[in-house]
């Protein structure tokens, strides 16, 4: 697809790591709940995209099996792609800034749905898990690195049952969910090498930032076979 970008979103600052992106600044391209779902699991990225409104933001964000009214990486890459301070996504209004090195956006938690926290005693042991641990439902498992500098080591572990993505290498809304839940601001290295900034509002939002760069498009699953 000629109108396809490919992100990496908080990546590490050396530009390394980040979770693909997947976005169709064209949503017109497909214009049916049928074609885009097929897309998105033709892509394989943990989400893509489909840009309905670039001026004012109107997103529909997908993941390989469902759509989904909001997701924090993908609304970061596409705030970072589209130079906007307001993103549309079916949840509600979500505002962004761009500081230079970091694209933000601020959300609500309880946008967050289907995702749990575990607490785990060291960072060795979030990083001994397998891929995926036993269990169901969506994992973000974590532990801290440096509580006093606020800094978490995590691992996110989708665990669907279509075993489509294994393991998030950087989850956006779980990083939210876990901000929350602590209700201080975060520093939290995930997958690979992954970063993710967070920060509590005093309204009970969340602020989330990270580094966004284009990364080259994968060949869909269909046309590697």
């Amino acid at each position: 697809m000629n109108d396809l970008d490919v992100l990496k979103v908080f990546c590490a600052g050396d530009g390394r790591y980040g979770n693909p992106l997947g976005v169709v600044r064209d949503g017109r391209t497909c214009p049916d709940d049928a074609s885009r779902q097929a897309l998105a699991a033709e892509l394989g990225y943990s989400e893509t995209v489909f840009v309905d409104d670039p001026e004012r933001g109107v997103v529909d964000i997908r993941t390989p099996g469902t759509r989904m009214a909001f997701a924090g990486h993908p609304l970061v890459g596409v705030a970072w792609l589209l130079d906007i301070e307001e993103l549309q996504p079916p949840a509600g209004p979500v505002w962004a800034r761009d500081d230079g090195e970091f694209t933000w956006i601020t959300a609500r938690p309880e946008w967050v749905e289907g995702k749990r926290t575990e607490q785990y005693a060291s960072a060795a042991e979030v990083e001994a898990l397998p891929a995926p641990p036993p269990g169901e439902g969506w994992l973000y498992a974590w532990a801290w690195e440096d509580e006093t500098a606020g800094r978490v080591r995590a691992r996110g572990f989708p665990r669907r049952p279509d075993g489509a993505i294994v393991e998030d290498e950087a989850t956006g809304s779980a990083a939210i969910l876990l901000t929350a839940e602590l209700n201080r601001a975060l520093n939290i290295t995930q997958g690979a090498g992954s970063q993710i900034l967070t920060a509590p509002g005093p309204d009970g939002t969340v602020e989330i930032g990270g580094r966004v760069r284009f990364a080259p498009p994968r060949e869909p699953a269909a046309a590697a076979n």
